[in-house]
């Protein structure tokens, strides 16, 4: 990350979570099972925020590029532990809404309850993420859409992630049970034509009060995906 940022002045955040970012068979091939853990992630923060700051008497370990580069350092959740973590040390905190949107609520709020003010920040700062699937009208955006349900549907049954085109029904393709799960999983997800979506934004920014938002769209095709995008800048 000190090397990105030597390439790309003031264009770099670091993003930390306590999660390794895979299953548990990746995460072993990547030997992140043999030293540390969650509960040492708070130390794990602090280390590396003194790796990216200034050079102090006697350090030992050198980041090089990167020290005094002070990159931007963000506390990522799905759950409360790291939006406790993030208001005690008054880093800015992102939470994975774009697939763990029932805990949202509560996060955010105990995150802006307990926030200390810090050298990087005076006051909170919260980010949410959101799935995104706008097309050109509902009816599209509801086809389109089941590329996404269909990945989170094998996510749930733990089979491969790789993403299916849509399919004109989801009928006979998943169980009651399952349909309810993926819905919960896409609580937060933007769905439909323009003004469709419009009206969802605005009343998850009423209701969040976020302060910035980044966005997944998991469809098939890349033209989808670019429309998606223009439909949301558009909105602007």
């Amino acid at each position: 990350f000190g090397t990105l940022e030597r390439l790309f002045p003031g264009r770099i955040d670091l993003g930390l979570g306590r999660a390794p970012g895979a299953d548990q068979f990746t995460a072993r091939a990547l030997r992140r099972d043999r030293l540390g853990g969650p509960d040492d992630f708070p130390a794990d923060v602090e280390e590396l925020q003194a790796l990216l700051g200034p050079r102090q008497p006697n350090q030992r370990v050198i980041a090089m590029p990167g020290v005094d580069s002070h990159v931007p350092i963000w506390l990522l959740g799905s759950s409360l532990f790291s939006a406790q973590l993030a208001a005690a040390k008054g880093l800015p905190y992102a939470f994975a809404s774009h697939f763990a949107p029932r805990y949202m609520h509560q996060a955010v709020r105990l995150y802006r309850d307990n926030f200390q003010p810090s050298a990087v920040l005076d006051k909170p700062y919260v980010m949410l993420g959101v799935p995104l699937i706008a097309a050109d009208s509902d009816e599209r955006a509801e086809y389109l859409a089941t590329s996404v349900y269909q990945r989170i549907l094998a996510l749930i049954r733990g089979q491969s992630l790789v993403l299916r085109p849509p399919v004109e029904s989801m009928q006979g393709l998943w169980l009651p049970h399952e349909q309810q799960a993926v819905g919960d999983f896409l609580g937060l997800a933007l769905i439909g034509g323009a003004e469709k979506v419009r009206a969802r934004l605005e009343v998850l920014l009423e209701q969040t009060g976020a302060d910035e938002l980044i966005f997944t769209c998991d469809l098939y095709e890349t033209a989808d995906r670019h429309r998606a995008f223009e439909i949301l800048a558009e909105l602007r």
